[in-house]
């Protein structure tokens, strides 16, 4: 059965879990599917992605037949291989996102769990619904987050919140997860408010939004100089081209950009 669907429409690809008589939960089919749709987007001409899960959950982390297999599997040779450039297949159902050139509006409902929040971590931005619940809960398995969690987390919240959610596992709810960092906003409708937003960035410079995802990432691993020459390279790349003089023609016009 499918996993995922991907549709595109006015520059926008959404992504959406169908899975949800199980809660979007992470099987190995589930995984390769979530993979695969994010390597389709990136090569895709989309201009803003939303990323959203279908039934009573966003993702509710792994399926519980994936625990039963853990102790049948070698376990070294099935993490420790960097099968998709610095990650193996399980962590880059995060970072695939983050690899996206283009901005990323993950859409979160009900449980967002374990690698369901890593998932979603993925995402440039997320918007929960009120009731959301989200939680590492790999600690109530035996187990630490290893699904792009601990590559992402530290550059959303602090030290002593992150060494909470860890050691604990317990679920959060919304409020708490947007005041930690966690969740961008909170919103009655979270798919509207994800695709409205997705809309404005899709009305932007293609080229510019692109430059500014590879910049922000840049930034956030790299050291203050070279973090200015970035600056410096994709201004230069953007000036005077094509997108921008289409930016200051549809300002000076009062009228939308139209982008080849």
């Amino acid at each position: 059965m499918a996993r995922v669907s991907v549709e595109y429409q006015d520059h926008i690809a959404r992504v959406t879990l169908t899975r949800g008589d199980k809660m979007n939960a992470l099987d190995d089919a589930m995984v390769q599917a979530i993979v695969s749709a994010g390597q389709e987007v990136a090569a895709s001409d989309a201009r803003a992605v939303v990323l959203s899960g279908e039934g009573k959950s966003f993702c509710a982390g792994l399926d519980l037949s994936s625990f039963a297999k853990m102790g049948q599997m070698d376990a070294e040779a099935w993490l420790m291989g960097r099968t998709h450039e610095d990650a193996n297949i399980m962590q880059e159902i995060a970072l695939v996102w983050r690899r996206v050139p283009v901005p990323v509006i993950a859409a979160l409902h009900g449980a967002v769990y374990g690698g369901g929040l890593q998932l979603a971590l993925g995402a440039d931005i997320r918007i929960a619904a009120h009731d959301t619940k989200l939680s590492l809960m790999e600690m109530k398995w035996g187990l630490v987050p290893d699904l792009g969690g601990m590559a992402l987390l530290p550059h959303l919240v602090r030290s002593d919140v992150l060494r909470q959610l860890t050691y604990t596992a317990l679920p959060i709810h919304a409020g708490q997860a947007e005041t930690w960092g966690l969740v961008t906003s909170l919103a009655d409708d979270p798919l509207a408010d994800a695709l409205a937003l997705a809309e404005e960035i899709a009305c932007k410079s293609p080229s510019a939004m692109r430059a500014a995802k590879r910049l922000i990432e840049f930034a956030e691993n790299n050291a203050r100089a070279e973090v200015l020459l970035a600056e410096s390279r994709e201004s230069a790349g953007l000036i005077g081209k094509s997108d921008q003089m289409e930016v200051i023609a549809a300002q000076m016009q009062g009228r939308k950009p139209v982008f080849k």
